[in-house]
């Protein structure tokens, strides 16, 4: 889709993806984005981290930024608000777990999953029906094996899939993802996503680079995202969201 430099009025709100976006190599915000953030809020421009996190995991990062707006945790699970009050949560049901547990013994993956409570890598709980659940992750560096828990998952109608790497699948409950929580971020603001630029580098960032008036997908991005996006900015170890963000919001 072209996008004409008059664009740049429209937008209200500037979605953030976090590991591989807004993040570098040492999983820290550069100088440059930071300053380009900065001056967005103070034209009056949401910026929203949009993550795959847990809030545990991505609070320090919305604080250091002096972040304004709401929060979109676990590819869209929940929604935080500016005092990180719970806006929404939407739960994976146990059954699912058990099963991705189950693929995960059968092909004995690397795995992680996200319960409101925890984010559980090592060890695994016995009664997964006690817990509440919001992602299930498998880290899978064979293509082959990858293959197959996929297609075993995508048996389930129920399931949303995405990854946030080559390497790993991210599996919510379908209907789950950062495009359908910023398109109720949105509402609650006053405008639509016609008003949002979503920056992202992988699959979990595909729905909100889509449903976004303007998607940007990183340098480093999966072949995928760019080919979804409106427009490619620089990668994430070059200050890619700095670029976007002036660009499109401060030019």
């Amino acid at each position: 889709m072209a996008i004409n430099q008059g664009y740049r009025e429209q937008v209200k709100l500037v979605a953030l993806d976090m590991d591989g976006t807004l993040l570098n190599a040492e999983h820290a915000i550069s100088e440059e984005n930071k300053q380009a953030i900065k001056e967005a809020e103070e034209k009056g421009v949401h910026v929203v981290l949009s993550t795959g996190r847990t809030l545990r995991t991505a609070r320090e990062f919305a604080e250091s930024l002096g972040l304004s707006s709401y929060l979109v945790t676990v590819n869209g699970s929940e929604i935080w608000d500016s005092s990180f009050n719970l806006v929404e949560r939407q739960v994976l049901h146990p059954d699912h777990v058990q099963m991705m547990w189950g693929l995960r013994n059968q092909y004995e993956t690397d795995f992680w999953a996200c319960s409101v409570d925890k984010v559980w890598r090592e060890d695994f709980p016995e009664d997964i029906h006690a817990h509440e659940w919001l992602k299930f992750g498998f880290d899978i560096p064979d293509h082959h094996v990858r293959n197959q828990v996929l297609e075993e998952l995508k048996k389930n109608k129920e399931l949303e899939i995405t990854n946030s790497s080559p390497t790993n699948i991210e599996v919510n409950t379908i209907g789950i993802n950062k495009g359908a929580a910023l398109a109720k971020v949105s509402e609650r603001l006053g405008f639509s996503m016609k008003n949002v630029m979503a920056v992202g580098d992988s699959l979990n960032d595909i729905a909100m680079i889509k449903q976004a008036g303007l998607g940007v997908a990183m340098g480093n991005a999966q072949e995928i995202v760019k080919k979804t996006a409106d427009w490619v900015t620089e990668t994430n170890i070059k200050n890619g969201v700095a670029k976007a963000i002036r660009h499109w919001v401060l030019s």
